[in-house]
């Protein structure tokens, strides 16, 4: 009954997803990928040139507010898809201030599980939302737009067991031949076993830098398989981290990637129009 629970959410959200390439008002005709500034975590804003919304992690705080009116309408109280990459508060702090503020359309995570109080207060939003959160498996191809695709890469079994990090939802956003990695928490050892699976498909323009910079993850096999342009590490500055470790600033450098800091840059916002991203803070 479970498998058959989750394969029907799996469906229902794969049609749902084609069907705001229908619905949607037509947009600028570009991609937009903004890396926000929240401090010391993960907050990714996506819209395609339809017009459909994805945010990826929520950071810790009431900061998502205020960085998503940086990239939003303030008239604008819709989000069509939301995705936990893992429960830790870093990610998932600040999404119940989203759900509070915005009509949520679609809510993916990864099955990964934290008891913490603010993980059970997502839940409460999510469920009071009339949403059955949908689990990302491998394979998943959410359609958001005419060549627009994010692919999920990870996880690929049952993580309920796994410790919350490497449980994290690994996805691929594909438009034309822009590509863009997110990796949320995962440690090197996922990275090196995607590496396995995927080999030079996981090659992209630009990767979020997994856990914030920390020498946990980045390894040289996954940076040297990826080639990114650009890595973005999303971090807060002077944090008690450490983040980033300057091994992993070290290995992105090996391999020519330029780096790119929230706590540095701000917001960080990638446009594209099916061809090479371009950043718009450069």
């Amino acid at each position: 009954m479970k498998n058959f629970l989750i394969r029907f959410c799996v469906l229902v959200f794969l049609v749902v997803a084609n069907v705001f390439i229908w619905t949607a008002e037509a947009g600028s005709k570009e991609l937009t990928v903004a890396f926000l500034d929240i401090g010391q975590g993960d907050a990714i804003y996506i819209e395609t040139p339809n017009g459909t919304q994805v945010l990826i992690d929520g950071g810790r705080g009431k900061q998502i507010l205020r960085a998503l009116g940086d990239v939003m309408p303030l008239s604008d109280r819709s989000i069509d898809i939301v995705i936990a990459t893992h429960p830790d508060a870093d990610h998932i702090g600040g999404l119940s201030d989203v759900f509070e503020r915005y009509d949520i359309g679609v809510f993916l995570e990864s099955g990964a599980v934290n008891d913490t109080n603010i993980a059970k207060e997502l839940e409460k939003f999510v469920l009071g939302e009339g949403l059955i959160p949908i689990l990302a498996r491998r394979g998943m191809k959410l359609s958001l737009d005419e060549n627009v695709f994010l692919h999920i890469l990870f996880p690929d079994r049952d993580v309920s067991r796994t410790d919350p990090n490497d449980g994290s939802i690994i996805a691929r956003l594909v438009y034309g031949e822009s590509s863009f990695l997110f990796t949320g928490d995962a440690s090197k050892g996922v990275e090196n076993y995607l590496v396995k699976l995927d080999g030079v498909a996981l090659q992209s323009d630009v990767l979020k830098t997994g856990h914030h910079g920390s020498k946990t993850s980045t390894s040289a096999l996954f940076i040297s398989t990826v080639t990114p342009q650009y890595a973005i590490i999303s971090a807060g500055k002077n944090n008690s981290y450490g983040h980033p470790h300057q091994e992993v600033l070290d290995t992105l450098s090996d391999f020519d990637a330029q780096i790119l800091k929230t706590f540095e840059e701000g917001n960080i916002i990638f446009t594209s129009n099916g061809g090479e991203p371009v950043c718009r803070n450069k």
